[in-house]
C-alpha cells in the first residue's frame, strides 16, 4: 500500500477509536434505514436520492419508553438526499416518518451524515473498502427519547467479480441530558451474489447486541436474517427484503426496500 494510503488508514483508526472511548451517552426506538453500507460513494458533483421503506407486518405493541410508537403494523418512510464531496467523502440528509397501526402520521426530525472511504477497489475490478460514516441526529420523541444523538458505522468489506461481503460494527450514543453513557453496539453482515445482468441474490442480518458496557443475553437481543435482492440499473436502485426475527425479543417479520435515484 502507498504511504498516503497508510497514512489515511492511520488517521482513520484513530478517529474510529476515538469515537469508541469519547464519553458521551441512549434509547433508541424506530429503525427509519435497514442497510447494510458497503463501498457505495457518490463522486464530486454527483447526487441522488435514495427512499427507504421498511413496515412490520408482525412485530412490538407496546412502547418502550414515554412516545415511543411501537412498530407492528407501522409503516416508516424516510428520504435520504446525497451529494458527492469528492477525496473519498459524501454526505447526506435524511427526514424521517412514520405511520403508526393507527395511520397516524409522524415526522421525525432529521439526521445527517458524512461518509469517509479512503480504501477502496479499483471501479469495474472491486477489491477491499474499508471506511468509517459518522451521523448526527435530530429526532422527536416518536424516533428516539435521546433527542439528539450520534452513530459511528465502521465499513468494511471486498467485492469480486460476482460477490460482496460487507460488515458494519455501530455504536449509537445518547446526547440529551439523561440519556446513557455507554453506547449501543449492533452489527449489520451483508454477502451478495451476482446471478446476471444487474441482478443479485443474499442475505442481511442484523444483531443489536446491547451497550458496550453490557452484553444482553442472547434471547434478548434484537436479531434479524433477511433474504435480500438487489437490482442495479444505469439512472435507479432496488434493495428489497423481508426479514424474520430469530429471537424472542425481535420483531417476527419486517418488510424492507430501498429504492435509489441518480440525479445525474
Amino acid at each position: 500500500m502507498r504511504s498516503g494510503g497508510r497514512v489515511r488508514v492511520r488517521t482513520l483508526f484513530l478517529l474510529v477509536l476515538g469515537a469508541c472511548l469519547c464519553p458521551a451517552t441512549g434509547a433508541f426506538a424506530i429503525v427509519d434505514e435497514i442497510q447494510v453500507y458497503t463501498d457505495d460513494l457518490d463522486a464530486r458533483g454527483e447526487s441522488g436520492l435514495e427512499l427507504h421503506l421498511n413496515s412490520t407486518p408482525s412485530g412490538r405493541r407496546t412502547p418502550d419508553y414515554p412516545g415511543d410508537v411501537p412498530p407492528n403494523h407501522g409503516i416508516r418512510i424516510t428520504p435520504e438526499f446525497s451529494w458527492g464531496l469528492g477525496n473519498d467523502f459524501d454526505w447526506g440528509l435524511y427526514l424521517p416518518t412514520a405511520t403508526d397501526a393507527q395511520r397516524k402520521y409522524h415526522l421525525g426530525g432529521a439526521k445527517l451524515r458524512v461518509k469517509w472511504l479512503p480504501v477502496h477497489g479499483v471501479e469495474g475490478r472491486g477489491g477491499w473498502y474499508f471506511g468509517i460514516n459518522n451521523e448526527l441526529s435530530r429526532l422527536t420523541k416518536t424516533f428516539s427519547d435521546s433527542r439528539w444523538s450520534d452513530e459511528v458505522r465502521i465499513i468494511g468489506g471486498f467485492r469480486g467479480p460476482d460477490w460482496l461481503i460487507a460488515v458494519n460494527p455501530i455504536f449509537e450514543w445518547g446526547l440529551s441530558p439523561g440519556s446513557r453513557g455507554s453506547p449501543d453496539v449492533s452489527l449489520a453482515w451483508k454477502a451478495m451474489h451476482d446471478v446476471g445482468q444487474g441482478f443479485a441474490l443474499g442475505a442481511e442480518y442484523y444483531d443489536d447486541i446491547g451497550t458496550l458496557a453490557n452484553r444482553l443475553p442472547r434471547d434478548q437481543q434484537n436479531r434479524t436474517l433477511y433474504a435480500v435482492m438487489e437490482i442495479e440499473r444505469k439512472t435507479w436502485s432496488l434493495n428489497f427484503g423481508v426479514g424474520h426475527g430469530m429471537t424472542p425479543a425481535t420483531d417476527n417479520w419486517t418488510v424492507k426496500a430501498i429504492v435509489g435515484i441518480s440525479f445525474d
